[in-house]
């Protein structure tokens, strides 16, 4: 790792608060790059890199779902599974007043706002993920377990290839 200075972000701070085990990884962010960027630019591989992606349903409900980077969500299965109409990605300044950070930089750690998190099953099956820590170019890579000790997400099955 570069001797970047790391910002001290929420997200971190929640990290360090709930003893998570972690190791920061810093990379150069690319505006609209994805998880392409940052895991070709750490040498990992795609699927263990984890979105963060903040959406609504009809009611303008919020809710977080965690997703492999080589994923795409199926807004229509989501919807199902939460038993409402429809479910779409939040308008990102509406989603930075939710989480409290900028998109490209979302963490589902020390968001501004509780709200409901949903993860895809097959993420907690993983040796490692690389989830964002609240600031562009930073992730933090840790083993699922620790995700779902602190944040408890509900399991979904809403994956789908690009």
């Amino acid at each position: 790792m570069s001797r970047e200075k790391i910002p001290l972000t929420p997200a971190l701070l929640a990290l360090k608060k709930n003893q998570v085990v972690f190791v920061p990884r810093t990379y150069k962010y690319v505006e609209h790059g994805g998880t392409r960027v940052g895991a070709k630019a750490l040498g990992v591989d795609e699927h263990e890199v984890i979105k963060t992606l903040v959406m609504e349903d009809e009611r303008k409900a919020p809710l977080i779902i965690l997703m492999h980077g080589d994923r795409e969500v199926s807004t229509k299965n989501l919807a199902r599974f939460l038993g409402v109409k429809t479910v779409h990605p939040c308008d990102p300044k509406i989603a930075e007043k939710y989480t409290g950070y900028k998109v490209g930089g979302t963490s589902p750690f020390g968001t501004k706002k509780t709200m409901p998190i949903y993860m895809e099953e097959t993420i907690a099956a993983l040796p490692r993920i690389l989830i964002n820590a609240g600031s562009r170019g930073l992730l933090a890579e840790m083993p699922p377990s620790e995700l779902i000790r602190v944040l408890h997400p509900i399991s979904v099955k809403v994956g789908v290839s690009p």
